[in-house]
């Protein structure tokens, strides 16, 4: 799944996604018109090969159309109605390339008009070739798999044109051998043709998404403060579109902290990958014997911070009740001096380190952005008098604070 930083980036990708999409309809049409009035067997297999993208692209959009229709009998949508439009083509593409490829080696030979097909050939060639490259360079600037993807056809679509153009030449000083190039670009044709239906096939038979992307979502799972791992992950194409069902360990012993984490997981999968339409989060939760505890601080040493957006550090307590020890350091908060979005950016570095306690000063009246980010992601959240807190810090081993209520006095 393409990840982009910005929304700029993807406005970018878009454009040029539909740039190839017209560039391809051109290169099609120009060399099938070509093809024609040259006699050029090769230069038609070609012309086809460039279109089997196009002839993809047209059976994911009647698809997606079909997609969007809802009936009773189909609960989980019309989804693989794209899969049977896209087997449609690949059959379509595998044939032509079995009738560009008879009539190559059982056909009468064919002698093309040399002097109209290879300047349109080198032309295409060129034009293929540049685009291709650039849609790599693209691709890897946007950080799209589609584009770098889009980009490969290209290439590929390049490769073959060579082809037509070295039947061409040869033909040019007296070697007719453009038969046998489209032969060669029959070949490719089928390729197309295959790699569509076993694509095609792999959604019918609810294969599973690929590696990288499931990667990428448990990745995305695993960064959640209260998910510990991800215990086990099945996913299922459905047209195109994914669905998956993820088993996560909790280190929370509420359920309702469980569900609510496994919920805003559910909504946030599909807004952060758009081709999974169905997300199952089942939480399997427990209080472990680790509990890491953040509270702010004025300095290393020092007293606990009034306000915890502006605390200049934290201390950050690794507790481990198993072996009855506590690992203390300090973290320098990096946005406390932020004039802009304090509380979101405090409240994001907090929860990259994944907390299940965080520590409030009593004096500390409102709650801002980063709390709220915490409490909403299930970070328990205490209410610490200074007077208890500096004396646990001074003699327990363990860090045990007493939460107090927020109109108690302060002692």
């Amino acid at each position: 799944m393409p990840s982009f930083e910005t929304q700029s980036e993807l406005k970018a990708a878009r454009k040029r996604a539909a740039v190839s999409v017209a560039l391809n309809i051109s290169l099609a049409l120009i060399k099938a018109i070509v093809a024609v009035k040259a006699n050029s067997s090769a230069l038609l297999g070609d012309a086809i090969h460039s279109g089997t993208d196009v002839l993809a692209s047209a059976a994911a959009y009647v698809g997606l159309w079909v997609a969007g229709r809802k009936h009773p009998s189909f609960p989980y949508g019309l989804y693989k109605a794209e899969t049977v439009a896209t087997l449609v083509t690949s059959l379509a593409v595998i044939i032509a390339a079995y009738e560009i490829g008879r009539q190559a080696v059982l056909g009468p030979e064919r002698l093309p008009d040399v002097a109209l097909a290879l300047p349109v050939t080198v032309f295409c060639l060129v034009v293929a070739l540049v685009f291709g490259l650039q849609q790599l360079r693209a691709g890897e600037r946007l950080n799209s798999p589609a584009l770098k993807a889009d980009a490969r056809d290209y290439l590929a679509d390049s490769l073959s044109t060579g082809v037509v153009l070295v039947g061409l030449i040869a033909t040019s000083i007296g070697w007719p051998v453009d038969r046998w190039a489209a032969a060669a670009v029959s070949l490719f044709v089928f390729r197309a043709g295959g790699v569509l239906m076993i694509t095609a096939l792999k959604d019918l038979m609810d294969g599973a998404i690929d590696r990288e992307t499931e990667r990428e979502i448990i990745k995305m799972v695993e960064a959640c403060p209260q998910v510990t791992g991800v215990k086990k992950c099945l996913s299922r194409t459905a047209g195109g579109r994914f669905i998956i069902d993820i088993d996560v360990i909790m280190h929370t012993p509420s359920h309702q902290v469980a569900d609510q984490v496994a919920d805003r997981l559910e909504e946030d999968i599909p807004k952060e990958f758009p081709r999974v339409v169905m997300a199952r989060i089942r939480p399997h939760y427990g209080k472990g014997h680790v509990t890491k505890r953040l509270v702010p601080m004025t300095g290393p040493g020092g007293n606990l911070a009034a306000h915890m957006g502006s605390a200049p550090w934290f201390l950050f307590e690794t507790i481990d009740k198993k072996e009855m020890s506590v690992v203390r350091e300090y973290l320098e908060n990096p946005f406390w001096q932020e004039k802009r979005k304090k509380g979101f950016l405090v409240g994001r570095w907090l929860l990259s380190l994944k907390p299940d306690q965080l520590g409030m000063s009593e004096n500390d009246k409102q709650e801002g952005t980063a709390v709220a980010l915490l409490r909403e992601s299930g970070v328990e959240i205490e209410i610490v008098s200074k007077a208890n807190f500096m004396t646990n810090l001074a003699v327990f081993p363990m860090a045990d604070y007493t939460s107090v209520p927020e109109n108690d006095e302060q002692n």
